[in-house]
């Protein structure tokens, strides 16, 4: 019998990265072949594959319509992709069963390749949620005369990369909040809780530092705690339906009256997890970690700090031992991604002071009575900033408001003790100096 002499129809990919896994992002071609092991001599009208992705999420409530009167409402909603169909075998006419339309396919296995490309818009990352899903794949289709066509669908995966080393993920996530318990009449005190994070990028794997202080000065006892959340949101017919998940906890010691705690840096690791999802219409994939406070008996006191979980991890910028651009070409030729440009670095130390304006800086200075009035604390502020070499370029450069913050404050706190700390002629003399410094750093 014909239909019992297709042994096996399969799809595989070509793999564009070492661990073999079917990866893609927007832009990248999908490639594989279609095998075909037949046992004997068949007729065959065609080989086809039809390639999609798409997005769809689908729900359903129970109304209340009055007495004993309820009925279900589905929402439902799809996005689209992309949608690619080719013949790799044959012709694409299902209709035609004349004997002229028929290949035959001989006893043996058969491979035929395929090809397209993705399209270059963000695709979402492919994602299986509670009430949605973004999924790709590729289903061959095998039509004989007469027969039942033998079909195949296998699924690929699909990651819209994030940049965890933008200016935006980078940035420090901190919060503070405060909370006064009380039991009837009586009003117990506060339980304070601060908590920061160095960054709101993360990729799976790494480990979060938690810095946190938790003041309970309330009569009960307290526990702090700490949990990222995933949270799935699904859009449909303006209805959004949102499932929360706890993906990792950690729990901190007990703090009873009048005790402190201090958080220096508390890892807490993010398993494998879904990327966020950002850019999806209907399903998005978000991500928080909770800094609280359990307190028994009332509400407990949060702090949310939002997280984004990416793709492509930190890069270890700033080494001494290493360029800007030498860390930052970590392996971005398979990502197809390139580092935005950097400012060329300033000269080195060296080339700007000499070693005979050093050894000159620690002359006697010739002034009226300047070696008196420098004896105390402003001589020391001046002596500090005196040719002494800076920090490497790549190491201020990300810290330039902090420096520039710093910079400023250094001003106002030498104009002050220019106003206490010396005679009123020697005030007259520097006065004007600091105050032009302060204005061009202002």
């Amino acid at each position: 019998m014909v239909l019992g002499k297709v042994k096996s129809l399969t799809i595989s990919f070509d793999c564009l990265n070492d661990s073999n896994i079917p990866v893609y992002s927007s832009g990248d071609t999908v490639s594989g072949r279609v095998s075909l092991e037949v046992t004997g001599e068949i007729r065959v009208k065609s080989l086809k594959i039809h390639a999609r992705g798409h997005a769809k999420v689908r729900w359903t409530e129970s109304r209340n319509a009055g007495s004993n009167t309820a009925y279900t409402q589905n929402y439902t909603e799809e996005v689209e992709y992309f949608n690619h169909k080719d013949v790799l075998l044959g012709h694409g006419r299902d209709d035609d069963n004349s004997e002229e339309g028929f290949n035959t396919i001989h006893s043996g296995r058969h491979e035929y390749a395929f090809s397209f490309e993705l399209p270059q818009i963000p695709l979402a990352t492919s994602f299986e949620g509670r009430h949605g899903s973004v999924r790709y794949w590729v289903k061959a289709e095998l039509r004989r005369p007469w027969l039942l066509p033998v079909k195949l669908k296998k699924e690929f995966t699909v990651f819209e990369h994030i940049d965890i080393n933008t200016p935006s993920l980078l940035s420090p996530q901190a919060g503070t909040k405060e909370k006064t318990l009380c039991c009837w009449l009586c009003t117990s005190g506060p339980v304070s809780l601060s908590a920061k994070i160095e960054r709101k990028g993360y990729t799976p794997g790494e480990s979060i530092e938690i810095f946190a202080e938790i003041e309970n000065c309330s009569s009960r006892m307290v526990v702090p705690k700490a949990t990222i959340y995933q949270t799935q949101a699904f859009y449909a017919r303006g209805k959004m339906k949102e499932v929360k998940q706890l993906i990792a906890n950690l729990c901190g010691e007990s703090l009873s009256s009048g005790k402190t705690e201090t958080w220096n840096g508390k890892q807490l690791k993010i398993p494998p997890v879904s990327p966020s999802i950002l850019d999806c219409s209907i399903i998005r994939v978000e991500y928080s970690l909770m800094v609280y406070v359990d307190i028994p008996g009332a509400m407990d006191l949060f702090l949310n700090l939002p997280l984004v979980i990416g793709t492509i991890p930190l890069h270890p910028f700033g080494s001494r031992t290493s360029s800007v651009s030498s860390q930052g070409s970590m392996n971005m030729n398979w990502l197809g991604l390139t580092l935005p440009e950097r400012p060329e670095a300033p000269p080195s130390y060296a080339e700007v002071v000499t070693e005979e304006n050093g050894q000159s800086s620690h002359a006697p200075i010739a002034a009226f009575d300047f070696e008196r009035a420098l004896q105390g604390q402003l001589f020391a502020y001046i002596q500090e900033f005196r040719f002494l070499p800076p920090p490497l370029y790549s190491e201020v450069l990300c810290e330039v408001p902090w420096l520039l913050y710093r910079a400023i404050s250094w001003s106002c706190r030498l104009g002050r003790l220019i106003q206490t700390q010396i005679s009123p002629q020697m005030r007259d003399h520097l006065a004007p100096l600091i105050e032009g410094i302060h204005k061009k750093l202002t």
